[in-house]
């Protein structure tokens, strides 16, 4: 099959799992304004919860469909850019494609770049990730740890990742709660301390280079105030 069409079918079968959401929405609806239950109060209770279930699902459906929308944008850009005749050229036509996103999603262009990037993880080496995403099982908080605790892991190890959270049949499945069943905090700290044990370099090598890449960054705030965080060495910032 072409790329290009699966895209396409990937996005259509997307679209297809947003639709089941909004009908299942509209099925709770109707169950919660049925008079078959004796207590009216109760009806309400329990459709207000299947509500919120099937609205959960459905943001997540969605932001499935989001990922893989952008995937495919950035492909279809690309492949009708022009080649670029410089660096600079390849820059701006890249620049050009940020800031079409940024404006259509209303975000920053940083915000933008970092939701494309987690995109082309998921739709290019996250698989399971992304499956469990379009079916609602995972919410996008816990598919973005996925896509953070994978990187520097490589292909085999983060396919490693993903199947010991999302693969009941693999090998050494996780213990306990699903993944989407578990608050993102502690889904973030399992992924982690997977991570820790599988990695295939040492933290001491890993300490070296993530010390190098260290930074302040500045973000002004309302009322005359700014904020200013550094990423630092963790004995450095538990010093300060």
């Amino acid at each position: 099959m072409d790329r290009r069409t699966a895209w396409s079918v990937d996005s259509r079968a997307a679209v297809e799992a947003v639709a089941g959401s909004v009908a299942a929405l509209a099925a709770v609806a109707r169950d919660a304004g049925s008079s078959e239950t004796a207590d009216p109060l109760r009806r309400l209770a329990d459709g207000c919860l299947d509500g919120l279930a099937e609205i959960a699902r459905l943001e997540a459906r969605t932001a499935a469909l989001k990922a893989r929308l952008a995937a495919d944008y950035v492909q279809a850009a690309r492949s009708l850019a022009p080649p670029a005749s410089s660096p600079q050229e390849s820059t701006a036509h890249e620049l050009a494609l940020l800031a079409e996103v940024a404006c259509v999603l209303t975000v920053s262009e940083r915000t933008a770049g970092a939701f494309l990037s987690a995109s082309r993880s998921l739709t290019t080496g996250l698989p399971l990730t992304l499956a469990a995403l379009q079916s609602g099982t995972i919410s996008w908080q816990h598919a973005r740890i996925i896509v953070d605790e994978t990187d520097g892991l490589g292909p085999a190890g983060a396919a490693a990742l993903e199947a010991h959270f999302l693969d009941p049949d693999a090998p050494n499945p996780a213990r306990g709660c699903p993944a989407g069943d578990l608050v993102p905090s502690r889904f973030r700290t399992k992924a982690r301390t997977w991570r820790e044990r599988h990695h295939p370099v040492s933290i001491e090598e890993r300490h070296t280079q993530s010390a190098q890449d260290r930074r302040v960054e500045y973000l002004p705030d309302r009322d005359g105030m700014a904020w200013l965080s550094a990423h630092l060495p963790a004995d450095t910032a538990a010093g300060i």
